[in-house]
């Protein structure tokens, strides 16, 4: 999945932390860790959702740079017509008075969809900010520390909001894993403590 504008990353080697920061940055550190053994199966997470993110690896640095950049074209000006959105067609089932209401919205249908969700993206609720960060946390947990012990109590205690469980059941796990966990954690309980 790749991510977000202005995503940060953090790279794992089994429970080892490679690098945390910058796209960019955290992907040439991988690839000199798959120079030196092509072997190694290191994971990369979204810092934001721990959604794994994919980069090819083959050729040079600079080539693996070149594949991380949008595409040239992207900035090119457009002729006259429709502009390019980006967007994908998928499957809207709603009710008839729901299809009436959007049709009769200036630009349509689709142009209203993509108003209500960005206003509800930009307006999101702390409720939302709450589950992302809690389902991030968790997500994160399960690939890197699912295997290791007190990964399921760690787990209640993240979404009960009881830090000095969560951190008793990982005090046990490798120092890069336990450290990326907390601070995951940590931004978890913030939002959740935002919902009062």
């Amino acid at each position: 999945m790749p991510p977000h504008d202005n995503a940060t990353c953090t790279a794992f080697d089994g429970h080892a932390l490679i690098a945390s920061g910058a796209l960019v940055d955290v992907a040439l550190a991988v690839k000199r860790v798959l120079d030196r053994d092509p072997a190694r199966t290191p994971l990369i997470f979204d810092d934001a959702t721990s959604q794994p993110v994919e980069i090819d690896f083959r050729g040079s640095a600079d080539e693996v740079l070149a594949r991380l950049q949008p595409a040239a074209d992207a900035d090119a000006p457009r002729g006259a017509g429709r502009p390019r959105l980006g967007v994908v067609a998928r499957e809207v089932t709603l009710l008839p008075r729901h299809w009436y209401w959007l049709n009769s919205q200036p630009g349509g249908a689709s142009a209203a969809l993509r108003r209500l969700v960005e206003d509800a993206r930009r307006h999101g609720s702390a409720k939302d900010r709450a589950r992302l960060a809690g389902e991030a946390a968790d997500r994160f947990m399960r690939t890197v520390a699912g295997d290791l012990a007190g990964y399921e109590e760690a787990s209640r205690a993240l979404w009960r909001g009881d830090r000095d469980a969560f951190n008793r059941h990982t005090r046990g796990w490798p120092k890069d894993v336990r450290e990326h966990a907390r601070r995951l954690a940590a931004i978890a309980r913030d939002a959740q403590a935002e919902t009062g």
